[in-house]
């Protein structure tokens, strides 16, 4: 067997801290103390179907599209294995990869990654809740795919709305979508499509949602460096996680492939996560308590920052 160098790095890493990695996570407690449950975070999975046509923009974007759909099998292998269970699955986007067709009645006449994804996503014991990513739009990949088609085809095919709060044991969590405001618009250039906007009708709905002071975890498809601070005047994104970061206990992003730490540059702690597309180990496992309001980042240890890959969970 040919190992590169990179194979070989790694290989020095895990000798040398593997054992102190599985130590800390064996540590975790088996049952899940009182008043506490524990959720799990993917995102950028990035399903195809047969009706894909690469290659993607460079040799490893191409190499890891093909393994897309094993990846996010074993990951939901290993969370589903997880003790104590995991009750809550998020998905920060970028489900599936582009769209094969811009005729809407061609998603029921063939079974397309929107199905696969479905499938694959069903699999999970606790239920998934996804958001919405780049490629879920793909208006220029498929000239014809509008945002009001994507947003029929999510709620028809994977029960999902453009944007939405789920209430769990006394926390919430928002999945906000990026690509609702201006940047976004059908107007837009592709140069303006790089920065994520809300839109006001989200933004004023994401502020009452805020405002209940809720301990709240957000997730959100591009991270906090490329989303336009503010839209109107100085009402944006940017100011309502400042003036809600004692009850915001993390925001979440994806997009990048990579773990990028912004700690609190935003005001609440924000984090860049992995995807699964590259690496079946890049999730992320939370532990929420009722009684406190609070949360913590169980396997954060795990993590190869600024990197697209993680250690394997070995709890």
């Amino acid at each position: 067997m040919i190992v590169t160098r990179r194979q070989f790095h790694q290989m020095g890493i895990a000798a040398a801290g593997g054992l102190g990695l599985a130590a800390r996570l064996n540590a975790l407690p088996k049952t899940a103390p009182e008043g506490t449950f524990r959720f799990a975070i993917i995102t950028d999975t990035h399903v195809i179907d047969d009706f894909y046509q690469g290659p993607e923009g460079s040799p490893e974007d191409t190499e890891t599209i093909f393994k897309a759909n094993h990846h996010l099998t074993m990951t939901r292998e290993t969370i589903n294995a997880i003790t104590p269970a995991v009750e809550q699955v998020f998905h920060a986007g970028d489900t599936f990869h582009n769209y094969p067709s811009a005729d809407y009645d061609f998603y029921f006449k063939n079974k397309t990654r929107i199905d696969i994804a479905y499938e694959l996503l069903q699999g999970f014991k606790a239920p998934v809740h996804i958001g919405f990513g780049n490629h879920d739009y793909d208006e220029h990949q498929t000239p014809g795919v509008s945002r009001e088609m994507s947003h029929r085809l999510f709620e028809a095919k994977l029960k999902t709305k453009p944007y939405y709060s789920v209430d769990y044991k006394g926390f919430r969590f928002l999945q906000l979508n990026n690509f609702l405001g201006h940047t976004w618009d059908p107007s837009a250039t592709p140069k303006m499509r790089q920065y994520g906007s809300l839109g006001e009708e989200q933004l004023n709905w994401a502020e009452a949602q805020l405002a209940e002071r809720k301990p709240t975890v957000v997730l959100i498809h591009y991270p906090l460096w490329i989303q336009a601070p503010t839209e109107i005047k100085d009402y944006g994104l940017h100011p309502m996680l400042r003036k809600y970061s004692d009850n915001i206990q993390i925001v979440i992003a994806g997009h990048w492939h990579k773990w990028v730490d912004f700690a609190h540059t935003y005001g609440p702690k924000h984090i860049v996560s992995g995807a699964t597309r590259y690496d079946p180990n890049a999730f992320m496992l939370f532990q929420a308590d009722s009684r406190k309001g609070t949360i913590e980042w169980l396997d954060e240890s795990r993590t190869e920052w600024s990197t697209h890959y993680s250690k394997p969970y070995a709890g």
